[in-house]
């Protein structure tokens, strides 16, 4: 199983939406989400500058990676449809196993 790099995700993102989309990690009840949210680096309210974006994306990727969810990632990021739009995320939901455990609380 071949980990995620940051580049690649900034690949993806660009080649199918052509921006660079900020992500969020969360449990709730036996799941993990990882969200793709409508805010993107390059937009006029967008918080962060490039270095802080990519160490945000690098932060949530090395979670995944460390938890086996890689293929699923990157999977998803290849094959999702849609986009996210104003106050609406775009969701994998993912299994929670026993090493995310120790990750979200």
């Amino acid at each position: 199983m071949n980990p995620l790099q940051v580049d690649e995700v900034i690949h993806y993102l660009i080649h199918r939406w052509g921006k660079k989309y900020d992500f969020r990690l969360f449990r709730r009840g036996k799941f993990v989400y990882f969200q793709m949210m409508w805010g993107f680096l390059g937009q006029e309210s967008f918080p962060l500058s490039e270095d802080e974006y990519k160490k945000s994306i690098a932060d949530k990727i090395e979670i995944l990676n460390r938890c086996g969810y890689s293929e699923e990632v990157r999977e998803w990021l290849k094959k999702v449809n849609a986009k996210p739009r104003l106050g609406r995320a775009v969701s994998l939901q993912l299994n929670l196993n026993e090493k995310m455990k120790e990750f979200l609380t």
